[in-house]
Parts: structure tokens; sequence; C-alpha cells
């Protein structure tokens, strides 16, 4: 095939140098020359970002499938597959994210033999092994048949509730206790953000981008692929995100309420502009535009909520993990662009990755239905209209 270098593509070539070097200084180097952390900051964005909002995003696999196998709800099963390979892929590049940030990422293993079951990390590291586990098991079957190895599935599926039921309830655990993590440091945390509630934040938030990273990943995959967006499937996890967010709005009023924070919201300051930040993007804007129901029925209304709820609980994330700690520790953390780099090399591997993984593998339900042999079914959809700044990193591969 021949090779066609476009736009993305020459800017995935860019991030990848330009993370490879970095990558380079961090592991030969050491860390005070790759990052903007310190003795007085010791976690920036490979931790704020990297692990807490990419375990968040990867969400959506407990979500949907758990809807799917224990609730029944069987319209939903399409977007089944490209959910898990998001979730996994997302796990793997956490992990991957990890080995950067550890000062000995070599001795990462240490926690199999030397176990702390006291300790909230422990938990965390556990879980997240298991899960990626769980989720590698959910995902093989495409592979499986790619290589028509039909015994394998056949064992994969009769098992394939027990690991439902063990992904939720993992999720749950691991989702949750990246809240609990935080609540060991109350005169650390800002108050806007420290709460004995913070692990069902976490828990809920992570449903909410859940959903949200579902309805993202269908809208791009069809314009990055020339697929049919599955339409009235986008519009019930639109519905239930709407229902999602509510929740979480109220609930963090009462919050407020409760901790004397109310009126403490409008005074201007540092972290007030960053929680207005948070507040605006994750509920005010997306429960605006859900409120409409020309916006939830609509796929560019649906795609322009999805995001801006994205951006709203990763600022979320940013703000417990970085902003409300910069006036007790008296610094005020800038990443290095070595820092970022590596984090937009993970993110760039991420889309190449399941770019691979559409182009040899039964991901999506028509070609799922070949591979096994079953007749494509009639299916509600509508395309979503094509742009010219289609994400093309995405093919980079091809």
């Amino acid at each position: 095939m021949k090779f066609k270098l476009t736009f993305w593509k020459a800017v995935f070539a860019v991030i990848m140098i330009a993370g490879i070097y970095s990558t380079y200084v961090r592991f030969f180097k050491g860390l005070g020359a790759v990052s903007g952390m310190s003795d007085k900051f010791p976690w920036g964005i490979w931790i704020g970002f990297d692990v807490l909002c990419g375990v968040m995003l990867a969400g959506g696999a407990f979500v949907v499938t758990g809807a799917v196998y224990l609730l029944n709800i069987e319209r939903l099963h399409s977007i089944c597959r490209p959910a898990v390979l998001t979730a996994f892929l997302g796990y793997v590049l956490v992990i991957c994210g990890l080995m950067f940030d550890l000062g000995r990422p070599w001795f990462i293993w240490h926690q199999l033999i030397y176990m702390n079951p006291h300790s909230v990390m422990f938990e965390v590291g556990f879980c997240v092994m298991f899960y990626t586990t769980v989720l590698a098991l959910e995902f093989s079957p495409a592979v499986l048949e790619r290589f028509n190895l039909t015994a394998p599935i056949r064992w994969i599926r009769a098992a394939l509730i027990p690991l439902v039921i063990l992904g939720v309830i993992l999720s749950t655990l691991h989702q949750s206790s990246l809240g609990t993590l935080y609540l060991i440091m109350p005169e650390k945390l800002h108050p806007f953000w420290y709460t004995p509630a913070l692990p069902f934040f976490f828990f809920l938030s992570a449903i909410a981008v859940g959903l949200a990273m579902t309805i993202f990943e269908s809208s791009v995959s069809s314009r990055a692929f020339g697929r049919q967006l599955e339409l009235p499937v986008i519009q019930e996890l639109g519905g239930a995100l709407w229902i999602v967010l509510w929740v979480v709005a109220l609930l963090r009023v009462e919050d407020f309420y409760h901790r004397d924070q109310l009126l403490a919201i409008f005074r201007p300051g540092y972290e007030a502009y960053f929680l207005w930040l948070e507040l605006l993007l994750s509920l005010v804007i997306p429960l605006t535009l859900l409120s409409f129901k020309k916006v939830r029925l609509s796929a560019d209304g649906l795609y322009l909520s999805a995001v801006v709820c994205l951006l709203g609980f990763v600022t979320n994330r940013l703000n417990i993990s970085i902003t409300g700690l910069e006036t007790w520790a008296g610094h005020h953390y800038v990443p290095k662009w070595t820092e970022v780099s590596i984090t937009a090399m993970i993110i760039a591997m991420g889309f190449f990755l399941f770019a691979m993984a559409v182009k040899f593998l039964p991901i999506f339900p028509e070609e799922e239905e070949h591979s096994a042999g079953i007749p494509v079914g009639t299916r509600q959809s509508a395309p979503l209209p094509q742009r010219k700044e289609a994400p093309e990193l995405i093919n980079a591969g091809d």
C-alpha cells in the first residue's frame, strides 16, 4: 500500500518524536530533568491526567457492559465492543503512564509480593491489574474471531456474565478509591474539593464520563472511518447522561451547603476561578444543552455536549490533584514541555492503537456479525456529517 502523508499523520510523527526524546531524558537523566515536579510538589500531570483522568475516561466499558449484560438493555449491544476496546487501551496506557511517574518503575511488580492491605494505593493497584485482565478477556473474542478460533470464543462467552459482574465490582472499587486517596490530606486539599463524599463523587463522575466518552468515541469513529452513526443509541446515552449530570449537580450543591462552602465559591480567587471553570464545563453547559430536546436528538448536539462534559470532568480531576494542593504547598506547578510531550505521546498511541484494532479486527457490529457468520441486521442509524477536520491521526498506520 502506497504511503500517503497527511496533516494528521505528520502531527502524529512530531508527537511521537518529541515523546521518544522526552522518554530518553526521563529514563537516563531522571524525573527532575524532564518534569516540573519537585519535593514540594511531587505529583503532576502524569498522575493528575494520565492516571486519574485516564482511569475515569476508560469508564465506558463497565457502564455499557453492565447495562447490556446485567440490565439486559440489548439495544446498546452494538457499542459494547468499541467501549471495551477503548477501556482496555485506556488502562494499558494508564499503566504506561505510571511507568514514567514512578521513581523506580522496574520495582512495580513488588506490589504482588510486598502487600499492604491497609493502603488505598494497594487496593487501587490490584483492582487496576485485575480489571485490565478482565477487559482483555472481554475483548479477546474480537481477536479470536480474527483467527477463527471458535472453541475459545465459546469458553469466553460462557464466562461473560461473571466477567462483567467482576468488572463492575472492580471498577466500583478503584474508581471510588482514587477519591479515597485524597481523604488522607484534609489540611492540604482546598475545601472546595475536600469532602468526605469524594469517593462517591469520583465513582459518579466515572459513570457520567463513561456515557460521554461512549458518545464521543461513537461520533469520532463514524467520522474517521466513514461509518453510519447509530443515532438512536447515542440519543439514549445522551438522555442517561442528562440524568446523571443532574444527580451530580444536586449532590454537589448539597455538599457545598453542608460544608459551609456554598457562599465561598462565589468569592473571586485563584481556586474559585478554576472551580467556576470546572462547574461551567462539567455541569452548567452540558445540562443546559441537553435540556433542549433538539440537542438530545441531534448528532452534533450530543457530540458537543459530550466533549464539553469530558473537558469539565478532566478539569475537576486536575483541580483535585493540582490546583487544590498548590496553596498548601506554596508552589505553583507548571509542567515542562517534555512532561506534556510524554502525555501527548500516550494519547496519540491510544488513537493509533484504536485505529489498528478497527483495521484488523471485527470491532463494529457489521464486522462482528460477518466474522461470526451472522447475517447483518438492519439497524436504525443516521450519518454524521463529514468534516474537513476529521481526526485522520488515528489512521496513521495506513
